[in-house]
């Protein structure tokens, strides 16, 4: 056992010596073998070093080379440049100095001719006053000869001329009416007779009043009502006067207003047939004829439209054509005159070979005005022209509407027409009546309009004013005189009357030579 210890003991001893000397050798070889590659890795940098210098002295002088080429390239370049700015340079002040000089030439060329100009000048006003002496000795010598002064010359000459133009324009427009009048009379006549024949309106004279029949004279007590409250309740509501008087069996409707009227009218008649008379069945009957005469407004319109052959109408215009039913204009009413207007235009429209439809169109809204005028303040041209550019109708329209009365100027043969048409109706026998006091202003307006001009004498309005006679001092208007005054008097006539149909100019001249035997 000890020697087994004791042996245990040498190896350790001897593992112990031993493994320190073998670890020196192996570090000793270590060592030497990586101061080897210390050393080879040194050469190779060194290498790697060389060659990159050498690589790098190659790069710089190629770029050296390419630097100096560059050069060398923007300096011809540029002495290239150089020389084409130098020629066109030289090009320039070459033209420049032609410019210049062709502007001296023609500054002394214009020199020239201002010297030129100055001596004509100066002889043309030596000569103008030489002309001038002339003038005046010429002048002097003639009135010398003459024994005229020159401004009693000039009056004589004057007058002369005067009445030689005078006499010729005088002459020019009789021969101008004449032959304005054959050629235009015949076709004028046939195409009026036509359109006349082919349209055959009724008209009924209308007054402001109604009448509505009672079945007894018991009823006026209970329309009037107890301390008169029946009678007060629908003239509130309608707006209507209500006349009760001695009448037998009758009750006289008054109103300015046609559509109140008739509002009143079917409102009394149902109350009568109804029989019960009191403030809340007046309202209530009012009411329903409200709506009952807005319904026929607008029938009548429609059944208006269709009678022309208009369509495409708002229906706004066509409810105030069907109110035209209950307006009167001088006893005619309203709705027919629109129709018979509206069929006349399309009639003459047809024969002269222009748009029927719109002259019908221009001619139904005509007088829409009327239908509003009650209600809203103007003429009725103006309320007519607004109401037609409200609903969007055409230029042609709005113009005739405007220009049906002269207000303004036609501007198309279709307001020319509307303008006919509407004459026609008008004058025609039995379309229209007159109040004597309309009548008589008319008569008076037309004399003072002809007595208003320088030698006339005096003057009649004849033939229900559709013509007028005018005496003239023989001494003051010649026989050419009475043409041009004749037509100055149409001309006013016409610009400050309104009036049906024409009205003829009668200018008579009469001379009276008397003397007695002794």
């Amino acid at each position: 056992m000890e020697y087994v210890i004791g042996a245990a003991i040498a190896f350790v001893v001897t593992l112990i010596i031993a493994v320190p000397l073998t670890a020196k050798v192996s570090v000793d070889k270590y060592k030497k073998e990586e101061e080897a590659k210390i050393g080879n890795a040194e050469e190779k940098a060194r290498t790697i070093i060389d060659d990159a210098l050498k690589t790098a002295e190659e790069k710089k002088r190629e770029s050296m080379i390419e630097v100096k080429e560059e050069t060398i390239k923007a300096r011809n370049e540029l002495d290239r440049e150089l020389k084409e700015r130098r020629s066109e340079q030289s090009r320039s002040e070459h033209r420049i100095q032609q410019k210049e000089e062709n502007i001296d030439k023609k500054a002394e060329a214009i020199e020239k001719k201002e010297q030129s100009l100055a001596q004509r000048e100066a002889s043309l006003n030596k000569k103008k006053e030489e002309v001038d002496k002339l003038s005046v000795q010429r002048q002097q010598e003639l009135e010398r000869i003459s024994g005229l002064t020159t401004e009693q010359a000039k009056e004589f000459l004057l007058q002369s001329v005067e009445e030689d133009v005078k006499h010729e324009t005088a002459i020019k427009i009789k021969e101008a009416e004449a032959r304005a009048k054959e050629e235009a009379d015949k076709k004028a006549k046939e195409y009026v007779i036509t359109a006349i024949q082919r349209c055959a309106a009724d008209h009924v004279s209308e007054s402001t009043i109604s009448v509505v029949n009672l079945p007894g004279d018991d009823m006026k007590g209970r329309i009037i009502g107890r301390e008169g409250r029946n009678i007060r309740t629908l003239e509130t509501m309608t707006g209507v006067e209500l006349i009760v008087d001695d009448t037998p069996e009758a009750v006289v409707l008054s109103a300015f207003d046609p559509v109140r009227r008739e509002v009143a009218r079917i409102a009394l008649e149902r109350l009568i047939v109804d029989g019960r008379i009191h403030p809340a069945r007046i309202e209530e009957t009012v009411e329903k004829a409200r709506k009952e005469v807005d319904s026929i407004m607008k029938e009548e319109g429609e059944a208006a439209l269709l009678e022309c052959g208009v369509h495409g109408l708002h229906s706004e215009l066509t409810r105030l054509i069907g109110r035209l039913k209950f307006r009167t204009s001088f006893g005619q009413n309203a709705l027919t005159h629109s129709i018979e207007v509206s069929q006349l235009a399309g009639h003459l429209a047809s024969e002269l070979g222009l748009d029927a439809r719109m002259a019908r169109r221009a001619g139904i809204l005509h007088d829409i005005g009327k239908a509003v005028d009650h209600d809203m303040e103007g003429s009725h041209v103006q309320l007519g022209t607004e109401l037609c550019r409200k609903y969007k109708e055409s230029p042609v329209v709005v113009n005739a509407v405007e220009a049906h009365h002269g207000d303004v100027e036609p501007q198309s043969l279709i307001a020319c027409l509307v303008q006919a048409a509407d004459a026609i109706s008008a004058a025609r026998p039995g379309a229209r009546r007159e109040t004597l006091g309309t009548y008589t202003n008319r008569l008076s307006q037309l004399e003072e309009i002809t007595n208003s001009f320088k030698g006339v004498d005096r003057s009649f309005a004849i033939q229900a004013g559709r013509e007028v006679r005018v005496m003239v001092v023989p001494e003051q208007v010649s026989d050419d005189d009475m043409v041009i005054l004749a037509r100055d008097i149409s001309k006013k006539v016409e610009d400050e009357m309104q009036y049906p149909g024409m009205i003829k100019v009668n200018v008579i001249r009469e001379s009276r030579v008397v003397d007695y035997a002794k």
